[in-house]
Parts: C-alpha cells; sequence; structure tokens
C-alpha cells in the first residue's frame, strides 16, 4: 500500500469512525451470534496471495462489527466503563503510525519525558503527594502483580528474587474477602502461594474489617510467617465499597507491611474536590493504581500505577544487560526497569491528548454527571415498591434487586437471574450481576462518555416493565 492508497483507505475509515461514534446509540449494544459463527464465516487457511483492501474493509463491516458488542454505547451499564473519546481515538492513530517502542529513554525521548510530566499531572488532580511518582501499565491486574512482586522483595530484602522463596519464611497476603480476583491470580504468579493470601471479611457496607485484617497479621507472624503485603480496596468490583485506609496504614505501619490501594474504577473520582474523600488515607500507601480506560476517557489500555518508593520498583525489575545499555541512563530514566514488560507502547500520547483537550474541569464535570445519575437512580428503587438497593452508593454503581414478598431466597436469586436475562435481551441496554452477602444483585453502573438522564431512565423503565413481566 503506497502512500497515496493509505491516504484514501485512511480517510474512508476515519469517515466511517466518525459515523460510528456518533450512530453507536443506534446499535444493538450485544451480537445477536451464536458461539463459532463469526469464527466459521472466516477461512480456515490463510490467502496465498495478498487482497484488496476494500475487501478487508468490507469483512470489517460486515462480518466483526456485527459480532462486536458495543461497550460505548449510551445504553452500556455493566462492568465497569471502558471509556474512549475522539481526542484519544486520534492519538491512538498517531501512536500507531510512528510504531515506537518506548522502553528506555534513549529508544523515544519524547515518549519517557511525556509520561512522566502525564503522571505527575495526573498525580496532582488525585491529590498524591510529591513523593509519589507514576508509570503507565496496561492493566489493573499488571499492577497489582508488580505491587506483590515489590513487596515481595522489600520484605525478603531482595532474597527472593536472588533465591526464590523455599529458603525463608512463608510470606503472606492480606485482601477483603470484596477485592478484586486479579488478587489472586497474581498472587499465583508472585510465588506466594494461595495458600497464603488471607480473605478478610468485611462489614455490612462489604468494607475491610480492619480489626480482623490486625489479628490476621499478628496470627501469622506468631505462626512464623511473614506479612508482606495489605490490598486495600478504594471501590470494590461488586459494591465500589471503600475499605477504611486511613485505620488500614495505621496497621501497616505498625507491622511494617507493604500497603498497595487498588483504586482502579474509583481512583479517578479523587480529581473531583467533594468525591477526594475516597482517598483519605491513600497518602500513606506505598502503591495506588488507577485506570484512565475507565473513567477517563482514554482507550484501553492505560492503567496508571504510583509508587512512593521508586527504589523498591526498581529493586524488583531493573535488568540492564550490555545490549540495552545507553551512555544516557546515570541521567534518565527507563520505564523498562518499572514493571514487567520490557517493550512499551507509547501510553502516555492518548492521556495527554484527553488531559488537554478536556481539561481538569471537563473531566470533573463528566464524573459529577455520572454521580449524580447512579444516586438520581438510587432514589428512584428506593421509591418502588418490591425493589431494594443492596450497597451504598458512593459513586456510580448501584446494587439493586426485585424482592417481591412471600419468596424464599433461593427464589429471589432466580427471580433476578431472570429479570436481568429479560432487560439484557431487549440488547438496548446491558447490565450485569454480582453476589453480596451470598445474595443475588443486579448492578448498574453509569460511566459511559455518552450517557444521559434519558438513558438511565429508559434502562430503569425496562427494568420495571420486566419485573411486572414475571
Amino acid at each position: 500500500m503506497n502512500p497515496d492508497e493509505f491516504r484514501r483507505h485512511g480517510h474512508i475509515l476515519v469517515d466511517w469512525m466518525a459515523d460510528y461514534l456518533a450512530g453507536v446509540a443506534e446499535l444493538p449494544i450485544t451480537p445477536d451470534v451464536a458461539p463459532g459463527q463469526v469464527r466459521r464465516a472466516i477461512p480456515a487457511a490463510p490467502p496465498s496471495a495478498g487482497e484488496p483492501f476494500e475487501a478487508l474493509f468490507r469483512n470489517f463491516r460486515e462480518l466483526i462489527v456485527p459480532g462486536m458488542t458495543h461497550w460505548n454505547h449510551p445504553g452500556w451499564f455493566a462492568y465497569f466503563p471502558c471509556n474512549n473519546s475522539p481526542p484519544s481515538i486520534l492519538a491512538e492513530m498517531l501512536t500507531s503510525a510512528m510504531g515506537a517502542q518506548c522502553m528506555s529513554w534513549a529508544t523515544s525521548p519524547a515518549a519517557t519525558e511525556l509520561e512522566q510530566v502525564v503522571m505527575d499531572w495526573l498525580r496532582q488532580m488525585i491529590g498524591l503527594p510529591p513523593e509519589f511518582v507514576g508509570v503507565i501499565q496496561d492493566t489493573a491486574s499488571t499492577a497489582t502483580l508488580v505491587a506483590l512482586l515489590s513487596a515481595r522483595e522489600r520484605a525478603t530484602a531482595g532474597a527472593a528474587g536472588a533465591e526464590g522463596l523455599s529458603g525463608g519464611p512463608p510470606l503472606a497476603v492480606y485482601a477483603s474477602a470484596e477485592a478484586h480476583s486479579s488478587v489472586d491470580k497474581a498472587v499465583k504468579l508472585a510465588g506466594y502461594g494461595l495458600a497464603r493470601l488471607r480473605r478478610i471479611d468485611t462489614d455490612r457496607d462489604f468494607a475491610l474489617r480492619p480489626e480482623l485484617l490486625e489479628r490476621a497479621l499478628v496470627d501469622d507472624t506468631a505462626a512464623g510467617i511473614r506479612p508482606a503485603c495489605v490490598i486495600a480496596s478504594v471501590g470494590t468490583t461488586s459494591s465500589t465499597a471503600i475499605d477504611p485506609v486511613p485505620t488500614i496504614a495505621e496497621i501497616c505501619a505498625r507491622h511494617g507491611v507493604w500497603l498497595h490501594v487498588d483504586a482502579a474504577y474509583a481512583g479517578p473520582a479523587a480529581i473531583v474536590p467533594e468525591l477526594r474523600w475516597i482517598f483519605a488515607g491513600v497518602a500513606r500507601a506505598d502503591s495506588v493504581v488507577l485506570n484512565p480506560h475507565k473513567w477517563l476517557l482514554t482507550n484501553f489500555d492505560c492503567s496508571v500505577y504510583y509508587v512512593r518508593d521508586p527504589a523498591a520498583l526498581l529493586g524488583a525489575f531493573q535488568a540492564s544487560p550490555e545490549y540495552l545499555r545507553t551512555a544516557y541512563d546515570p541521567e534518565v530514566v527507563n520505564f523498562r526497569d518499572w514493571g514487567i514488560q520490557l517493550g512499551r507502547r507509547f501510553r502516555a500520547l492518548k492521556l495527554w491528548f484527553v488531559l488537554r483537550s478536556y481539561g481538569v474541569e471537563g473531566l470533573q464535570a463528566l464524573i459529577r454527571r455520572h454521580v449524580a445519575l447512579a444516586r438520581e437512580l438510587e432514589g428512584w428503587i428506593r421509591q418502588e415498591p418490591g425493589f431494594e438497593v443492596m450497597a451504598p452508593v458512593p459513586l456510580g454503581l448501584v446494587c439493586f434487586r426485585y424482592r417481591p414478598g412471600g419468596l424464599s431466597d433461593a427464589e429471589v436469586d432466580d427471580l433476578n437471574r431472570r429479570l436481568l436475562e429479560r432487560v439484557n435481551a431487549s440488547r438496548r441496554v446491558f447490565l450485569t450481576h454480582t453476589r453480596l452477602g451470598g445474595r443475588y444483585a443486579i448492578r448498574l453502573v453509569v460511566g459511559q462518555r455518552t450517557t444521559e438522564r434519558r438513558h438511565v431512565e429508559e434502562a430503569w423503565g425496562l427494568l420495571r416493565d420486566a419485573a411486572e413481566g414475571l
């Protein structure tokens, strides 16, 4: 494809992207496809000769798009948002065109230094103190693994990385019973072993109980098990519960334990002054993660990891073979040493474009609007006979269920499963579920860039109508 052909096809693709952004609300959110249907429509063997781009783009429109779930539909209320925005999309196009590998300062000086600046901008926006420094990871799951590896090295004074875990005392990790499943995965990958993960019970609001955490730390220490890391959640996945970080930080300081804060979804809300309370105590953590690709309009993937002590991070990850060394290394940051990956994409550009395009005030307004809509929905649910809210609503997520009288717990669970299936079958909105205190709950999160009050009203209307039909 020569430059003139590239330009012609590129213009066509940009026109399609603009039309998609303008018209995604008219599409069904979920595809009407059966398992294996898309795969069967694609030849089993690769083509022996090249095909014209027109054929590729036609297959994309006719085969791929109808089989996609549209996460950026205004009726998307499932999981958490995976947002994008026009400035972020354009930045991704530019980084794709350059194809830079940004593993070190020497391989892309501007990429490294822009990442440093943007990380400090966002640090200021969420109110972390200047001693925290940031690096972009791909996802919060990776950031959690980075934190656990750093904590492991600190707890063993570097012996675990050099000699393995078999020579020292066993290490333990502590997290709320409501903490994300990525904690389990990271505990396995970091070598702690799932037998050393302590899931701490929660209170009635589904937040970690600090007195039970301290008891677990004391008991493990007495048994010859070394506490290495506590993971506190600011905004759990099931209900956006907020663990009591100030108290947890005090406990971690007394026991010399690494404190990592998982604020993947909720963290961006700290840019709003009246919501900054969610970060109470976080300044005392050793590390914290938040995802701009959830609530700051930045294309997936872009997860921000802040660490108080960069030396602890480097101690876990730095590796400098001769073929990677440059004369600039003593003066610069090489982000290849700040995480698992050697190769790194130029993710900072899209976040930079978003922060400059919307400004702090524009992003604050977006989050305020989403939180206000969630609280309005909470009010509607509380006023509707037969429905009940199942958890506090500090941010954009509302957990609820339909509970008419005279039914057993099992019957209520089954009723809500059927209610959710019926609402999602409309393909006009999409919601998901969880379990809170063992009970089936429907989750509705307001967080998509284009979601307005009318879309929340439509979802609530579908829920009420479906409940009456049951």
